[in-house]
């Protein structure tokens, strides 16, 4: 394969959590290199990690420039109008002000008890209903929905609505456009009654400072208002319901580092941000970045006006920054992972989520003891036609007390 070929990409169908071989080759031999996606145009592939950051950080290449582009991406749908991840600094910048407080490590340590309940509260059904328990729909999905569900002020019982409408929101196959376009017009609608409500009866919550921020100081349009609550909503409970099955599955595989975490629940912080770098979520990050003018990255000239897409997970296991990256290693102390994004778009809710996950993983440790498959690791039931990957179907035993 030379520089000027360009490869479909995703470059096969993932098995479970999987790393395609050819990430490693490209990192050695030709790291930034043509791909095409399943929708839009020809676009550059960075794989290294250097190559990664500096992409998703230098100015010169832009989000918003793929607007007025047809983006290559994984999926058919382009996002609503006003989305934050559509936006360059500063407007970028000013919209993130406006929910960052809300997602402080201060903020979100104050949320750590109430997670906690919440968390326990769910074992405490799993124990009581008695084993085998279904590891997503039981834990995974209602500990981060419930948490986001109080912060943003979205009632909780309407979940299971929110739910279809956020996997239309991430599908790739699983919903044909049209079923995509109609959920997430339904999805609108809902945060807009929401909206209406809150302009009704104001409340504390996040959504009110939103409506706040919109009627009283105009430090936003109604539809940058919309697509902010509704990439929160989404964003702040998928990656985590998601990561919370991954992780347990990969310790599962991972018997030796599951129990050097059992025998040291203290490493589950550690263990958070080295399941975050080894779990390859999503094979793409982001949205591609168009370049502003003729940039040199990765021994290649990227043209101005040509984009460029990241490949998280292939950074994640970069050989030049990681030693034996492929291994799990609970006590890794090398360089930070990029799981969550870097530069201006690095994920805002990342220290909601780091909290959740930690949560996650210490009360399923401390509460069931001997946690493990129900049956076999083959009765899991993988997520399909979606941009990230996770068990859709994780049952799960553990030793009675």
């Amino acid at each position: 394969m030379t520089t000027t070929e360009t490869r479909a990409f995703p470059f096969s169908e993932s098995e479970r959590l999987d790393m395609d071989p050819l990430f490693a080759e490209l990192r050695r031999d030709r790291p930034v290199s043509r791909v095409r996606l399943p929708y839009g145009e020809p676009a550059w592939l960075a794989t290294r990690y250097e190559d990664v950051k500096f992409v998703l950080s230098d100015p010169r290449f832009s989000r918003a420039a793929a607007v007025s582009r047809d983006e290559p991406r994984s999926r058919g749908y382009r996002g609503p109008s006003g989305s934050i991840m559509s936006l360059d600094p500063p407007e970028h910048s000013r919209l993130r002000r406006l929910v960052t407080k809300a997602f402080t490590v201060r903020r979100v340590e104050r949320l750590r008890p109430r997670a906690e309940q919440i968390a326990g509260e769910l074992v405490d059904r799993m124990i009581a209903k008695g084993a085998p328990a279904e590891l997503v729909e039981d834990f995974a999905l209602p500990l981060p929905i419930t948490v986001i569900c109080e912060l943003l002020g979205v009632p909780v019982e309407d979940r299971v609505r929110f739910r279809v409408w956020s996997d239309a929101f991430l599908s790739t196959t699983r919903f044909t456009p049209e079923q995509v376009a109609e959920h997430v017009a339904r999805l609108r609608e809902y945060m807009a009654g929401l909206i209406a409500e809150r302009r009704r009866e104001p409340r504390d919550d996040l959504l009110g400072a939103l409506v706040v921020a919109r009627d009283q100081e105009d430090r936003l349009s109604e539809d940058e208002m919309l697509a902010l609550a509704e990439g929160i909503l989404v964003a702040g409970h998928e990656t985590t319901a998601s990561q919370i099955p991954n992780f347990v599955y990969v310790l599962l595989t991972h018997p030796e580092q599951l129990a050097l975490l059992r025998a040291d629940l203290g490493l589950v912080p550690r263990a958070v941000e080295e399941l975050m770098r080894y779990v390859p979520l999503g094979l793409a990050g982001g949205g591609a970045r168009y370049a502003l003018e003729d940039v040199e990255l990765g021994g290649v000239t990227v043209r101005a006006g040509e984009p460029v897409v990241v490949a998280l997970p292939s950074a994640n296991r970069d050989e030049a920054v990681y030693s034996d990256p492929d291994r799990l290693d609970l006590r890794r102390q090398e360089a930070p992972h990029v799981g969550f994004g870097h530069g201006p778009h690095h994920c805002l809710g990342a220290p909601l989520a780091r909290m959740e996950l930690q949560v996650a993983l210490r009360t399923l440790l401390e509460r069931l003891p001997g946690l493990r498959f129900a049956g076999s690791e083959q009765d899991i039931v993988w997520k399909a036609g979606m941009a990230t990957r996770a068990p859709e179907r994780f049952p799960i035993t553990w030793d009675a007390p």
